[in-house]
């Protein structure tokens, strides 16, 4: 992408003009996600779902942990170099990302943005980094399984059938360091778009992807329209946990738009596990689907060359249990991260 005059861009994006690369990472994924597809990608499988802890919830926070220890120990720096952290979880009043980061001491973000929060994260530490505010920056999220269904569904113990739209949810953590400065990592954050709350009515929490497709059309549309950008400038263009079922509606509203993505797409949902032989329904989902995905993964496919440009869109469905015991609808948000491969001899 050629260099911007202007930070904003179009009705909602932003270029980063001044120089935001990836300078460590981390995936920390639980025992499901490690027999999946991409479980030789992670770096570290947590075979124990209380990972050491006594709740689901205390689980969470320190699946967290790792995942911030990790990459801060990636970017080769101490837990002193990070100016700040941005980031959450699913969990009431963020408690997994309280508990897990409390002893870092390191000043925090809070963020909640359902499974698009590891996108609103990158993108709120981009701008801290891009601005000179931030330095190095953590961006991270988690989602437990065993939790969400706690908060969202029906505890485990209950033993509820699950329809076949329903996502399954990811158990992991992932974190980035972003830094204004090269590193070993030849990857940058080159620019974003902010997504807006879309709400088409539906109010099956069970089937997430109709939920958060309309939310997913309108800011990959939107992103290519700021910017003057076509899809096949991209080796991937991906979404966060869709899954089966909204996979197939974005692809069809896109298409209305104008937008053939097809060829280049792929959702972090339907690659993290192997619906058919591990039994996970329509496909992954929560917050920890696509931060583990991005960090193990697409990350270190782009490090390495392999693809040149990809822009991540982790996507989110804007419900509670309040809001869904009073009928309510469930509303989506996406956000757009553009990353490219950027040789150090540049």
């Amino acid at each position: 992408m050629e260099k911007q005059k202007s930070k904003c861009q179009g009705r909602q994006s932003m270029y980063f003009g001044n120089g935001v690369y990836v300078r460590g990472m981390a995936s920390i994924a639980g025992k499901l996600e490690g027999e999946g597809p991409l479980g030789k990608y992670f770096d570290v499988v947590q075979e124990d779902a209380m990972a050491g802890g006594s709740t689901w919830e205390e689980a969470e926070s320190n699946f967290q942990k790792m995942a911030v220890e990790h990459a801060i120990a990636d970017a080769e720096l101490a837990q002193t170099d990070i100016r700040y952290i941005a980031g959450g979880d699913l969990l009431g009043q963020l408690i997994a990302t309280t508990f897990g980061i409390e002893t870092m001491n390191i000043p925090l973000l809070g963020l909640y943005g359902a499974c698009s929060t590891m996108g609103e994260a990158l993108l709120a530490a981009a701008v801290f980094v891009d601005g000179g505010f931030g330095g190095n920056m953590v961006a991270m999220t988690s989602s437990h399984f065993a939790g969400a269904e706690k908060q969202f569904r029906f505890p485990l113990a209950y033993g509820n059938q699950r329809p076949m739209a329903a996502t399954w949810t990811v158990t992991g953590s992932g974190a980035v360091v972003l830094s204004p400065k090269k590193s070993k990592y030849p990857v940058r954050l080159t620019s974003a778009t902010m997504g807006r709350v879309v709400d088409f009515g539906v109010k099956d929490s069970m089937n997430m992807g109709a939920c958060m497709a309309p939310a997913a059309c309108d800011t990959i549309a939107r992103y290519l329209e700021d910017f003057g950008a076509e899809p096949k400038e991209f080796d991937r263009i991906v979404t966060g946990d869709l899954g089966a079922v909204g996979k197939e509606i974005l692809l069809a509203m896109l298409r209305e738009k104008g937008f053939d993505i097809e060829q280049n797409y792929m959702d972090c949902g339907m690659e993290i596990f192997d619906a058919d032989r591990q039994g996970t329904d329509a496909g992954g989902s929560g917050c920890g689907c696509s931060a583990i995905t991005l960090t193990g993964y697409i990350l270190r496919r782009l490090a390495q060359g392999t693809w040149k440009k990809v822009l991540f869109v982790p996507t989110g469905a804007l419900l509670s249990t309040v809001s869904f015991n009073e009928g309510n609808s469930v509303p989506g948000i996406a956000h757009a991260i553009a990353f490219e491969y950027c040789p150090q001899t540049e």
